[in-house]
């Protein structure tokens, strides 16, 4: 059999193949963050066209921690039908759904609807659109783990086959790992096991919530590089401080990890490939007015030479070939931990994730966009598999 359908077996779940959808989304759901058929026609799209498992869109885990309005949340006891829904319906594709827990932190893509300053690790405003964002207080931080924890407890509720912290990508997780970010000075700051300690908190709450035997996985940057888009900003942890976060991350009953790069969204590497300043110009201005940093982002994409200069260092910095980007941090996850370890990164042929797997770099991939262009993608490249036989057969 080919290694890309073989199904993969984690402690507590197995999957039919080595393809994960990803985590992608649009505003479907409703303003107050309620589930409805339009986000459930989404996720079917993929489970028909085969994938094995489906990570769920940035799920905010508190009304706090939303990205933006209209994306479904799990905030609340009210929310486990319509996340039930959606599990059994991708169910009869024999298809997995994992939903992701998330929290924005400062990281939004719209300011203050509900609250002005975002909660993080920090009071400095994220580089980018520069909306406000307030340091967490103890008292914050341990709402947010019971929060996190409740989520997951909900996750299982309504029959999901798991759940995805979101630790990658500037998200507020990320905001206390990242020493790019975390500026504090207390337990939760400083040394690589103080900026660990908030999510290990969650990992033990989620486990005295839900019990040993439901599957959670953890998405994490590899190598932070800088902490936003801007080439000024500084760079976050290390791989060395990811692989240690990655050994206790497993110690504290965490099943999976999914390896993804960039402390920021959007980032060179993340997603990978190229940006055109010239585009940002025409759609970056509707921020102008919305946080602290977006007239002097937009006056640089506008102005020559200094957009010019912006493009050449997004493209010097996009890693080359957008595809299997993150693998080499991977490679190094996987030597690291005796838990399973996907892989994402512009993934989008069958011999490149093929060869990904084989060679022990990781055990599957996670895709996103080659997916949404392409929803049919995994059983092209299974339809591709089985004819291979019959074409040597003709050969000879």
């Amino acid at each position: 059999m080919d290694v890309l359908f073989e199904p993969l077996h984690f402690r507590n779940l197995t999957v039919k193949n080595r393809i994960f959808r990803s985590n992608i989304s649009g505003r479907f759901d409703n303003y107050d963050g309620s589930g409805n058929p339009t986000r459930i026609n989404w996720e079917l799209k993929f489970a028909r066209g085969g994938v094995g498992a489906i990570v769920s869109s940035f799920v905010p885990v508190s009304i706090h921690g939303r990205i933006v309005p209209n994306y479904a949340t799990v905030d609340r006891d009210a929310c486990i039908p319509f996340w039930r829904e959606v599990g059994e319906r991708v169910h009869e594709y024999d298809c997995k759904f994992i939903l992701q827990l998330s929290h924005s932190g400062r990281q939004r893509d719209i300011p203050g609807v509900e609250f002005e300053s975002g909660l993080s690790s920090t009071d400095k405003p994220e580089p980018l659109h520069g909306f406000p964002c307030v340091r967490m207080t103890r008292q914050d931080i341990r709402d947010t783990v019971r929060d996190f924890a409740q989520g997951a407890r909900r996750a299982r509720a309504a029959g999901l086959d798991g759940v995805e912290l979101h630790g990658a990508n500037g998200y507020l997780i990320t905001q206390f790992l990242s020493s790019g970010i975390n500026d504090r000075d207390d337990e939760y700051g400083g040394s690589v096991a103080n900026r660990a300690r908030f999510v290990l908190e969650i990992v033990r709450a989620i486990r005295a919530e839900v019990g040993d035997d439901f599957h959670l996985q953890m998405k994490i940057n590899g190598v932070d590089f800088n902490n936003a888009m801007l080439p000024w900003e500084r760079p976050g942890n290390t791989l060395k401080e990811t692989l240690q976060i990655c050994r206790w991350l497993e110690e504290a009953g965490v099943d999976a990890i999914v390896v993804s790069t960039g402390s920021s969204f959007p980032h060179p590497r993340n997603p990978p490939g190229g940006i055109n300043a010239h585009v940002l110009t025409k759609t970056y201005d509707t921020m102008a007015s919305s946080g602290l940093y977006t007239f002097r982002n937009y006056a640089i994409f506008r102005t020559w030479p200094l957009g010019a200069l912006f493009q050449w260092w997004w493209n010097h910095n996009d890693g080359g070939a957008p595809e299997g980007i993150n693998l080499p941090d991977a490679r190094q996850v996987k030597r690291t931990v005796g838990i399973p370890v996907l892989c994402t990164g512009g993934f989008q042929t069958a011999s490149v994730i093929r060869e990904a797997i084989t060679k022990g770099w990781c055990d599957g991939v996670t895709i996103a966009r080659s997916l949404v262009a392409n929803n049919d993608l995994v059983h092209m490249l299974s339809l591709i598999h089985i004819s291979e036989p019959t074409r040597q057969a003709e050969i000879s």
